[in-house]
């Protein structure tokens, strides 16, 4: 009977982490309702197991599931990415760390625990991601120059762009002509408009190509 309490701790841990893969998935997340659903049960069973599998001593409990936290970020790490100077999953590594000690909750029998913070995580969520100006992340802009050396030129570019360095930079002699391609990295949006006044103020610029840091 002991049991069949227990597959309802294991079924509470399901509906939890289904709802908050929900949320993930609706934003289209690398982690969604699979994911969030196998690690809230998961780590409610190896709670369950860590009370009752190996008698009910304090210190095999919180031995096994000490052992949850570490294994759950490892399969964090994995998901976070580094591309293009930006760090890409670290939300949804956390995320899925703390479905884990949602399901941690559930198979504690922490119900009322378990059930809230599976709500405030789905509301942090939700809320994080509304269009309020102070949660969005800052967007990079990649701008591709062409420019001629003539002078002082190369730190003329960072000033009109208000940027410390640049992130490439070639030069190659053609025609007697010192050209340099730049690549830089903004935070300013430069709309075509604006970078054909540019071009047209400053006659050393020889092309400009823009694109975003996705």
């Amino acid at each position: 009977m002991n049991e069949w309490k227990m597959l309802l701790d294991l079924l509470l841990s399901a509906v939890l982490g289904f709802a908050i893969g929900f949320e993930r998935k609706i934003r289209s997340k690398e982690a969604g309702i699979r994911t969030h659903t196998i690690v809230c049960v998961g780590a409610c069973l190896m709670m369950l197991i860590s009370r009752y599998g190996f008698g009910t001593q304090p210190s095999d409990a919180s031995r096994v599931a000490a052992q949850i936290v570490s294994g759950i970020s490892f399969l964090g790490a994995g998901i976070i990415v580094y591309r293009k100077h930006e760090v890409k999953g670290l939300t949804t590594a956390a995320g899925v760390w703390t479905t884990a000690a949602v399901g941690m909750a559930c198979g504690a029998r922490l119900y009322v625990l378990a059930s809230l913070s599976c709500l405030l995580l789905i509301l942090l969520q939700i809320i994080f991601h509304a269009p309020i100006k102070i949660f969005r992340p800052k967007r990079y802009y990649i701008l591709r120059i062409v420019f001629e050396e003539t002078g002082r030129e190369r730190e003329k570019i960072k000033e009109l762009f208000k940027v410390d360095h640049y992130v490439h930079l070639f030069v190659e002699r053609k025609d007697e002509k010192l050209l340099y391609k730049a690549t830089i990295n903004t935070d300013k949006e430069f709309s075509s408009a604006k970078l054909d006044e540019i071009m047209k103020s400053t006659p050393y610029i020889l092309s400009i190509e823009r694109g975003d840091d996705n």
